[in-house]
């Protein structure tokens, strides 16, 4: 490698440091290899960085949230990240409040599956089993009580309430926990959920709509949810954290066979 070369690959890794405040040796072989991706990584990485109004710590935490999502699993990524919040101020609680309030997206089966049952349904001819009817006053309770806790109301939850209030019960007192015990602001739970919802490994729309609005309620300006997405808009680079490893390791076994 020629000085000119270093020294350029040196000048990109203090911009990366600069901007995101942190460096990680996985980035390494990326900047070895690739100093134009990598540049081009950083400077798309560090947009909300540079611009942003979110706090580190929150930053942070957004990265958190899609890293340990049960639609990505990233384990590297994950460790690098709770690293970085916890040297910002984050605490173990608020760390597990994001884990808990990360860990509902499960619930997106029953969110777009029940729609589709009542649909699947309704052109069978059979549309009166799913017929929504005046609620019992149990349902009345448990939709006053999700209310109480969660601080909305969406339509996707009417049928839901009516076909099973059973499982709505579980699941309402279940994604309730971080709303009634943890310290995040509001504003910041919904960026969580906006997070989750438009992670490239997700795309679940009809929830990002529910708690855009949610988070627009609590306070939160557009230019704020613009920054959620745009931290959660690098998702993608993971195919070349992941990736490249595999590659620098098959190619080692390739020359070794050569020899």
């Amino acid at each position: 490698m020629s000085d000119a070369e270093a020294a350029r690959k040196a000048a990109i890794k203090q911009d990366f440091i600069d901007a995101r405040g942190y460096w990680s040796q996985t980035w390494e072989p990326l900047l070895d290899i690739a100093p134009d991706y990598f540049a081009a990584y950083t400077k798309l990485s560090s947009t909300p960085w540079k611009n942003g109004t979110l706090s580190p710590k929150v930053k942070e935490l957004i990265y958190i949230a899609i890293d340990s999502s049960t639609t990505h699993m990233y384990e590297p990524g994950l460790r690098v990240h709770v690293r970085n919040a916890l040297r910002h101020g984050a605490t173990r609680d608020e760390i597990m409040e994001v884990y808990q309030l990360t860990s509902v997206l499960g619930v997106h089966t029953i969110t777009m599956g029940v729609p589709a049952l009542r649909e699947v349904l309704t052109n069978m001819g059979r549309g009166e089993e799913v017929a929504l009817r005046e609620l019992t006053p149990r349902q009345q309770k448990l939709k006053a009580d999700f209310i109480a806790a969660r601080g909305y109301w969406a339509e996707l939850w009417d049928a839901v309430l009516a076909l099973s209030p059973d499982y709505f019960e579980a699941y309402a007192e279940f994604s309730s926990v971080p709303w009634k015990f943890g310290t995040l602001e509001p504003k910041v739970r919904e960026f969580i959920y906006i997070a989750i919802d438009t992670a490239t490994t997700h795309l679940h729309e009809q929830g990002t709509r529910v708690h855009m609005e949610n988070a627009l309620k609590h306070g939160a300006t557009p230019a704020e949810i613009m920054e959620v997405m745009e931290l959660t808009s690098v998702l993608g680079v993971h195919t070349l954290s992941v990736g490249l490893p595999v590659l620098l390791d098959e190619l080692k076994k390739a020359e070794a066979q050569k020899a």
